[in-house]
């Protein structure tokens, strides 16, 4: 039945040929993968799906969808430079994996010198290979084609940071951002490079990433901790309590720990503090640094057997620091005192 109601929509939205349907407006992403299992061979349908993944971060998947369609036409120029551009940024790639992505994308430049995509996925390449005159010479020459590709400045940014000029990546990313002012990743790295110089105009960057993402919580998580950098702490507990709300354990604990950090630190309220770091500690019983922490809470009321048990969940879950050495120590002295 289910594949009757698929043809059913084909027939409304195909070409003639049954054998290589077309890509139409039509077509749902979510009915990529039933798509494909009528036909398995539908090259439009194979690069439509890889470039979705591509987008998501799913190169592997990608890589696959493209292999696929460069195995059924080897002369299809989009699946080649799809191809391409899994190999490259698949988590697992070797040095021969950029070597071939190279290979490919330069064979597409010769047949299309004017594929922007192509022509900045060559220079991704050679900044992997650390070759940056390379990278750049790609680059501009995709913005020589089109001076407004937002991509290209990406990567311009992206080589900069590399390079360690901070001052032209930040250029880079505001250029990118004012092509496509909705473009959410460069707000974010702009936000970061900002906060790293200890500048407050990292918070204006990280609200537009929440406005034009409202529901992020990466984008939440980074704006709250910079009003709390820059004092902003009303502001900054509220956005972490909107994390703790979350159903994603990383953030839940992020959002209780750091309620509990302005609690110890910057109001003096150890029993609030307690109270977020053992909630937080519930949705992860190896946090780290909520154990630490909770040890100096302890500490400082004088609670030496609660301190130590907590320094002692810190040191087995893998972290060490001089004061809780210190601690330790003490403990240790007092104990021997005793025998």
């Amino acid at each position: 039945m289910k594949k009757l109601i698929f043809l059913g929509i084909l027939i409304a939205m195909t070409s003639c040929s049954q054998d290589q349907p077309t890509v139409k407006a039509a077509v749902q992403d979510s009915d990529l993968d039933s798509l494909l299992e009528i036909y398995p061979d539908s090259i439009p349908f194979l690069l439509r799906r890889g470039t979705i993944r591509v987008e998501s971060g799913l190169f592997s998947d990608a890589l696959a969808d493209a292999a696929r369609a460069f195995r059924l036409d080897t002369t299809n120029l989009d699946a080649r430079r799809l191809y391409a551009t899994a190999l490259t940024n698949k988590a697992d790639r070797t040095v021969a994996d950029i070597n071939d992505a190279q290979r490919h994308f330069h064979a597409i430049i010769k047949k299309r010198p004017k594929d922007l995509k192509a022509l900045v996925g060559l220079a991704s390449t050679y900044r992997l290979q650390e070759n940056y005159e390379t990278t750049f010479k790609y680059v501009n020459e995709a913005l020589r084609v089109d001076p407004k590709y937002r991509d290209a400045y990406v990567l311009k940014g992206s080589t900069y940071l590399i390079m360690g000029n901070t001052r032209l990546a930040k250029s880079s990313y505001e250029t990118a951002v004012q092509q496509d002012p909705e473009f959410f990743e460069a707000y974010i790295m702009l936000g970061s490079l900002y906060q790293a110089e200890n500048d407050p105009i990292c918070i204006q960057y990280y609200t537009t990433a929440k406005q034009l993402r409202p529901n992020d919580m990466d984008a939440i998580y980074a704006l709250a901790y910079a009003k709390q950098l820059f004092g902003k702490i009303e502001e900054a507990k509220e956005l972490y309590r909107a994390m703790a709300g979350d159903t994603t354990d990383y953030f839940i604990q992020r959002g209780l720990f750091h309620q509990g950090y302005i609690h110890q630190f910057g109001e003096k309220n150890l029993d609030s503090a307690i109270y977020f770091y053992n909630s937080a500690l519930l949705t992860n019983p190896m946090y780290v640094e909520s154990w630490y922490n909770l040890g100096l809470c302890y500490a400082d009321q004088k609670d030496k057997t609660r301190a130590l048990q907590s320094f002692g969940k810190a040191l087995k879950y893998g972290r060490q620091q001089e004061y809780e050495q210190e601690f330790l120590d003490e403990i240790e002295k007092e104990a021997a005192k005793n025998k």
